[in-house]
């Protein structure tokens, strides 16, 4: 499973941009599907996942101003980022897993895209 995302960049305190991940390869063995960032200096942290079914879980750092959203006939996860801050700056990480609603565990998320930077000024 090859994982591609794009929409990252440089916005403004209380901007907003949309984040895309279009997965690729074996997609049949994918079930949820989620995004992670980290920021320089700081472990890599959970986002926002989405189960096939369409059932969300967010950060408590992120609710009420991220959305994840996933499109399965395109193969594609999206997150909207709204009212962004300074500490949302971090490169930002699509992740697929083979388990219907898996935890954080590393070993539970097999496939990872190269990345997007996501910058915040204030």
């Amino acid at each position: 499973v090859q994982l591609v995302e794009s929409g990252g960049g440089l916005v403004q305190a209380g901007g907003s941009l949309r984040l895309s991940c279009a997965a690729s390869g074996d997609t049949i063995c994918v079930s949820a599907m989620g995004w992670y960032r980290q920021a320089p200096g700081k472990e890599r942290e959970l986002v926002a996942t989405i189960t096939d079914g369409g059932s969300t879980n967010y950060a408590d750092s992120v609710k009420g101003r991220f959305t994840i959203s996933r499109d399965n006939a395109k193969n594609t996860v999206y997150l909207q980022m709204n009212s962004l801050k300074p500490e949302d700056t971090a490169v930002y990480y699509c992740a697929a897993s083979r388990v219907v609603t898996p935890t954080t565990r590393t070993s539970e998320w097999p496939y990872w895209g190269q990345g997007t930077q996501v910058t915040v000024s204030s």
